[in-house]
């Protein structure tokens, strides 16, 4: 669509030299998420892969699980007085027979990291909801790498695991052009990029990876890496649990409440991958470590 960056006028100062120039800023905008027909969520977002933020989304809400249980999403016409498309709005249309969850605002709230909700409710709520449970597990689903029932746990390491980064800088297009994107990226276990997604927020970053994964039908992510470009809140380790994704990697600090998510579902949370160094926080079983963990 076009409307991933903007041009602005700036006023430049380089060792005391005052210069004006256009500069190029990545685009933020609403997106409003219906959910067939009634308004469900309004999120601020780059534009692009609407569609698939919007399915993502609804996949760690637990709306959605498969490809099959979604009819359709669309732009809806008329968003503004003058009766113009913004492509602000979406509507998702669930299939036939779906049973969708009560979805209230209590609900939503706890899907935000500066939720006001209780550490505990906000882990039973993703407990409860998750449609493929990867404690312990090693695949099994239908996601990319996973078809196959007799293939190895996944075993990740550390070597692997610090090269991922620059592969997923090398692959951020807009970011070079603005500086101004988050990133979220799936590997395989043998390090192969699969998918790359940008967006001014790290959470639709993730949501437009696991919404093109669902439209695809290739949910659960079983046996992938997730990577993301900043930290490890709490609300992306649910969005990584919800699609089955086992691990999930950042190149920052993860939040107490995200490192309890992992160690209650059996996902591996690596933080502060940055070079040759990173810490892991819950599930080691999947990391390669050429010595036992350091006991506390």
């Amino acid at each position: 669509m076009g409307r991933v960056t903007e041009r602005r006028r700036v006023i430049r100062v380089r060792g005391g030299v005052v210069s004006t120039r256009p500069d190029t800023l990545v685009a933020e905008e609403p997106l409003e998420i219906r959910l067939n027909g009634r308004p469900l969520a309004i999120t601020m977002r780059t534009p692009g892969d609407d569609f698939a933020l919007a399915a993502g989304f609804l996949v760690s809400e637990g709306v959605l699980g498969s490809a099959d249980e979604l009819q359709s999403i669309v732009y809806c016409a008329g968003a503004t007085d003058d009766g113009s498309n913004t492509y602000n709005v979406v509507d998702v249309k669930t299939a036939p027979g779906v049973v969708l969850p009560d979805i209230t605002l209590e609900r939503n709230v706890y899907t935000t990291s500066s939720c006001g909700l209780c550490g505990k409710a906000s882990l039973d709520a993703v407990r409860t909801q998750a449609r493929w449970p990867i404690n312990g597990a090693d695949g099994g689903g239908d996601g990319i790498g996973a078809d196959d029932l007799a293939a190895p746990p996944v075993r990740l390491t550390p070597e692997l695991l610090a090269g991922l980064p620059d592969r997923l800088r090398a692959a951020q297009r807009v970011f070079d052009r603005t500086g101004g994107l988050h990133a979220a990226a799936l590997f395989s276990p043998s390090g192969e990029l699969l998918d790359v997604r940008e967006d001014v927020g790290r959470h639709n970053a993730v949501d437009k990876l696991v919404g093109r994964a669902l439209r695809e039908g290739r949910l659960p992510l079983s046996r992938t890496v997730l990577l993301v470009s900043g930290r490890a809140s709490f609300e992306l380790a649910q969005k990584a649990v919800m699609a089955g994704i086992e691990v999930l990697a950042a190149v920052s600090a993860p939040s107490s409440l995200a490192v309890d998510l992992a160690a209650e579902t059996g996902l591996t949370l690596v933080g502060f991958l940055r070079g040759s160094s990173m810490n892991v926080y819950a599930g080691e079983h999947r990391i390669a470590l050429r010595s036992p963990a350091a006991q506390s």
